[in-house]
């Protein structure tokens, strides 16, 4: 049975298990793998894991429900990557009119249509890529895409950034997206009350290096900065809003309430404890002027 070694932190590796494997390619960005571990259908990216038939819903919605609920409205919506399609589909049924879905890898989105049960199906990606219903898939370099959505003076109510970890790679092409100037060109697409989010990395003490330099970015370009640490994975969340919002973490589980909500993984509790961030960040995780 194959075996793909994954580091989660300097001298520290997770092995999987993966059988069944249904697609591996070496894209253009990326090499991309999909089989069957012990959660389910999985997919991974440049040897580490992306999401799996298990745990990709907890993510998910970890990643689009606090954002959704932060955000004044939710009529228009963007997501640069995800290529599950997940979050996507999230922002419609929350009820968004609109989802522009920018992916820089056609290659890997296909795969995923074609063999994740969860996400796009190959009919769900044929219709949003000719852009028929509420989704419009465009294969595209997410910065470019914003540059051009500036122009044009697009807005929109929530960005979505779901990308692979960032990570130590000069190479690797997807860092630049979580950088301060990209979330600035996030921020000035926003509409007025309008929110942007990310998976800002691991808040465990051995592997926080993302976590503590997203914070930092977010506080940098943000007036409200919400931190969601999820309590059944190991990844946080950050959201932003440009103008100041007095307790956003009990702004979002007031609405939850209130609202109701399709979510399966979590609830009102469940955002209100983990909107404290972990003591690093509250004492050390401070702007960057570097």
């Amino acid at each position: 049975m194959p075996l793909i070694h994954e580091p989660v932190g300097p001298g520290l590796t997770r092995v999987w298990e993966v059988g069944d494997v249904r697609f591996h390619a070496r894209t253009p960005f990326q090499d991309v793998l999909i089989g069957k571990t012990a959660q389910g259908i999985s997919l991974f990216c440049d040897g580490e894991r992306q999401s799996t038939e298990a745990s990709q819903l907890v993510y998910h919605e970890a990643l689009m429900v606090p954002a959704l609920l932060l955000a004044e409205q939710v009529r228009r919506v963007l997501v640069v990557g995800s290529s599950e399609g997940v979050a996507a589909q999230l922002a419609v049924a929350a009820g968004a009119s609109l989802v522009d879905h920018v992916d820089i890898d056609e290659q890997a989105v296909r795969a995923c249509a074609e063999h994740l049960p969860y996400g796009y199906s190959p009919e769900d990606l044929e219709r949003a890529s000719r852009g028929e219903g509420p989704v419009r898939v465009s294969f595209e370099d997410g910065w470019a895409f914003l540059a051009a959505a500036e122009t044009r003076g697009d807005t929109y109510d929530v960005v979505v950034i779901d990308l692979p970890d960032e990570n130590a790679d000069p190479a690797a092409q997807h860092n630049r997206l979580y950088g301060k100037d990209f979330l600035g060109r996030c921020a000035r697409l926003l509409a007025p009350g309008g929110v942007v989010t990310c998976q800002a990395g691991c808040p465990t003490l051995w592997r926080n290096e993302t976590l503590l330099a997203s914070w930092r970015r977010f506080r940098e370009v943000f007036g409200t900065v919400l931190y969601f640490g999820s309590d059944e994975h190991e990844w946080a969340f950050l959201s932003g809003r440009a103008d100041h919002v007095d307790e956003p973490g009990a702004l979002v589980a007031r609405r939850f309430a209130e609202r109701g909500s399709g979510a399966a993984t979590l609830d009102a509790e469940a955002l209100l404890g983990g909107a404290t961030p972990p003591y690093s960040l509250r004492h050390g995780g401070g702007p960057d002027h570097s």
